[in-house]
């Protein structure tokens, strides 16, 4: 078997590296960073910038940028390592040359600030996946959380029909992740291309609203997409949900502090693993299994959500836990070619088709990291963001999904 076929659709790591100058390129404090990766057998990523919707209305594009460009920075010291890359063409050439491909991703549509231009921008800079909504609402589409008003569109907008198609033109990756189910279906019936769910979980096993229905993976695997199995607990199992929600109500949590929002996360991120009982790797091969059962193995992959979580399933606690999982599916009954597609294959396959077939994603977008870049250290005048739980008008908490912080509404 491949050591280097893993595949993972969706990391947050770069907030650490802008936000906390962390090198990711050397072991970090979070859950990823390339050398545990690349013990791991990880062989591309997607590496995502998620930017707090608090830095809306007018932040979110800059934020954006300054994630971007701490991805650029960490290619740029470590060629050796990684490689981004914008197409199939290329990523097979960094895996080739020994290094992991690197995918830059965006989390969440508003952070082109409802303008075609941006996306376009981006797409140019190297941009090849984006996540359409996180658990905000935008006025083009409606994210998989409750409490959305009159002015949200019951599934997407016609402009948000124009973000699609334009992806579709240019060989961006469309991810569904996070989108509320009409306008999961919507964007399929309006997809030209192939689109994936990068980090969600099966409705059937636990109903969260982070997770697909059976008619949402059938429908996607006829599609030919494919769907990442995350690796929250609290997407996974409805007990692990109300152990950190536990954990979240007690004071010591609520009294965590840092420097910013990220230090704080990775203050939160020991809390909890030191107080709530850790989720058995069994209950992630059982979304895995049940995925392959209704969707087809071929249309199933990893999507950790690392570093955007604050624990993992027991054994998989960071990027360099990968043949833990490997054997672990093995042992489950998976044939070796099926763990191959599982874990890395399925994703690749997509990756390579939908950027094929954009008009422009053939060009080479990352040729000025060793050329004209300048130096930049990564956080430099930029604004914190964290993922997470957040606080509604009565104080109290709402998962919204990731990095769980309690406070006031943002």
């Amino acid at each position: 078997m491949n050591s280097s076929i893993a595949f993972d659709a969706h990391v947050d790591s770069l907030q650490l590296a802008l936000d906390l100058g962390c090198d990711l390129g050397r072991e970090s404090p979070g859950q990823w960073d390339l050398p545990r990766a690349i013990r791991g057998g990880v062989g591309a990523t997607v590496l995502v910038c998620w930017v707090d919707p608090a830095f809306l209305p007018h932040g979110a594009q800059t934020r954006a940028w300054a994630l971007f460009e701490a991805g650029e920075d960490l290619a740029r010291r470590h060629p050796e390592l990684i490689r981004l890359v914008g197409n199939g063409d290329q990523l097979e050439k960094a895996q080739a040359d020994g290094c992991l491909a690197g995918i830059m991703g965006i989390e969440g549509g508003h952070a082109i600030e409802n303008d075609l231009d941006c996306l376009r921008a981006f797409f140019a800079r190297g941009l090849r996946v984006m996540t359409l909504v996180w658990n905000n609402h935008l006025p083009w589409i409606r994210s998989c959380q409750a409490g959305a008003g009159a002015d949200i569109p019951r599934g997407i907008s016609k402009f948000g029909r124009a973000v699609v198609v334009e992806m579709n033109r240019l060989g961006m990756l469309v991810d569904l992740s996070h989108a509320g189910e009409t306008a999961f279906y919507e964007v399929l019936e309006c997809s030209s291309q192939p689109v994936m769910a990068s980090h969600s979980g099966c409705l059937a096993l636990h109903d969260h609203p982070r997770n697909l229905s059976d008619d949402q993976l059938r429908t996607l695997s006829a599609a030919n997409g494919v769907v990442g199995i995350v690796f929250h607990p609290g997407f996974l199992d409805a007990e692990a949900r109300a152990a950190d929600a536990a954990v979240y109500a007690t004071s010591a949590y609520k009294n965590l502090k840092g420097d910013g929002e990220t230090a704080r996360m990775l203050l939160q991120r020991d809390h909890l693993r030191k107080n709530a009982p850790p989720l058995p790797i069994e209950r992630l091969l059982n979304h895995i299994a049940h995925a392959c059962d209704v969707a087809g193995v071929e249309h199933v992959g990893i999507g950790t959500d690392y570093d955007g979580i604050l624990r993992a399933p027991e054994g998989l606690e960071d990027a360099g836990c990968y043949p833990i999982l490997r054997a672990a599916l093995c042992k489950r009954g998976f044939l070796d070619s099926e763990v191959e597609a599982i874990l890395g294959g399925n994703m690749k396959r997509l990756f390579e088709q939908v950027t094929s077939a954009g008009m422009a994603a053939e060009q080479a977008p990352f040729e000025h990291l060793y050329s004209n870049l300048a130096e930049r250290p990564p956080g430099a005048a930029i604004p914190q963001g964290s993922k997470g739980a957040q606080a509604n008008a009565d104080g109290r908490v709402v998962e919204m999904g990731t990095k769980p912080v309690s406070g006031t509404q943002r």
